[in-house]
């Protein structure tokens, strides 16, 4: 059998936008949140609270569940907004949200035992990565020179295809 002297072919790895990467990171940290959540409902005494019409320490009520609801519809409207927010504007919410979000998601965390140490410690520290991804994606969000076209608007400017210069 011939040995093949060719040599291996590599892949190409484009650049992924900031707007898709901090989209992912949000739908990934927003899946993950509801996960976590329903997978606390296996834990035993948690369904006896919610028929005693307990969560946590809370008592049910409508305030409660628009609390709640707010709590995860923020994560789903990130995705879409960081695909769709002009630049400056979607660096400065993905910013403050993602920083608002890591206090929110360490307080799952209280007043757990240690036997559930390995859940929580997983979930949330899985939720931290992601909230720090969008951090750092968001602090590190390129720059252009002003020469390319910084528009009023806080958005980037002309859309040029990638690879092409500007001539002057």
């Amino acid at each position: 059998m011939p040995l093949s002297t060719r040599p291996p072919t590599l892949l190409e790895n484009p650049p992924i936008p900031v707007q898709a990467r901090l989209a992912a990171a949000w739908a990934s940290f927003m899946v993950l949140y509801v996960y976590v959540d329903y997978f606390h409902l296996y834990k035993p005494g948690t369904l006896d609270g919610l028929r005693d019409g307990v969560v946590f320490t809370f008592r049910i009520s409508p305030g409660l569940l628009t609390v709640f609801l707010a709590l995860i519809a923020i994560p789903a409207m990130m995705v879409m907004l960081s695909m769709s927010l002009p630049a400056r504007a979607n660096r400065a919410t993905n910013l403050v949200v993602a920083s608002l979000y890591l206090p929110i998601t360490v307080f799952n965390a209280v007043g757990e035992t240690w036997e559930w140490a390995a859940f929580y410690g997983l979930s949330i520290g899985l939720e931290v990565l992601l909230l720090a991804v969008i951090l750092r994606s968001a602090w590190r969000w390129p720059r252009t020179s002003a020469a390319v076209g910084s528009a009023s608007d806080g958005s980037r400017g002309p859309v040029r295809p990638a690879g092409t210069a500007v001539h002057r």
